[in-house]
């Protein structure tokens, strides 16, 4: 079973990286660093998280701030994985294609993506700490992980399994985490200095909130 899974791994991850290989050079220079870039995309999800969660509750934000945390927690339990496999890497295996991006050497294996864990992981986290930006984190995730298969670093089981380990972990260290946050954020709030990093500013009343507030008072 598990060399059949294989097996059709391959087939795909040799079809893409030929179907790679015929595209302009432009395109393949996009692409390298794409597979780099896309995980930039989180660090700007998790500030935009936190920037919008401290309009909500201590919750959200120490969900929020936690994210990271989760995130480097996952690409440790990867790593960690990756060390019981030495699966070598389609680069490494085919020799007699031509890949995009430069070729790890024999000894960083390929089983599962770390770059996967790392995306799934953030996109989890997210997730968990801001619902709202779901679409664009799962939206990026993949396309973090395709990115891996299309330069040639990676088999699809690679970054699939790497998904969804970034993505299991990140969810339970995350939801393990939220109470301990939770009263951590709300102890540095009591600090003047950090409280405008924990707690939006509310709403100023505009100009014909107090003759509103007054009329209806007097209507009762």
């Amino acid at each position: 079973m598990v060399s059949e899974i294989f097996a059709i791994s391959a087939a795909w991850s040799r079809a893409v990286i030929e179907f790679a290989a015929g595209l302009d050079p432009w395109m393949q220079s996009a692409a390298e660093l794409g597979t780099d870039l896309f995980l930039g995309v989180f660090a700007l999800l998790f500030l935009m998280a936190w920037w919008k969660a401290r309009s909500v509750d201590s919750r959200r934000v120490g969900l929020a701030l936690f994210a990271p945390v989760a995130t480097v927690i996952a690409y440790f339990v990867s790593v960690t994985i990756k060390s019981f496999f030495q699966q070598m890497r389609p680069c490494q295996a085919m020799t007699d294609l031509s890949v995009i991006a430069t070729c790890d050497p024999i000894g960083d294996w390929s089983f599962p993506s770390n770059h996967s864990a790392i995306a799934g992981a953030a996109a989890a986290a997210i997730i968990v700490a801001w619902r709202r930006f779901a679409v664009a984190a799962v939206l990026f995730a993949f396309l973090e992980a395709f990115s891996r298969v299309f330069v040639g670093a990676h088999y699809p089981h690679d970054v699939t399994v790497g998904l969804l380990v970034g993505a299991i972990v990140a969810t339970l260290v995350s939801l393990l985490a939220a109470r301990p946050m939770t009263f951590l954020v709300d102890r540095l709030a009591e600090i003047d200095a950090l409280r405008p990093l924990l707690r939006a500013k509310p709403p100023v009343p505009g100009p014909g909130h107090e003759a509103i507030r007054q009329d209806t008072h007097a209507k009762t």
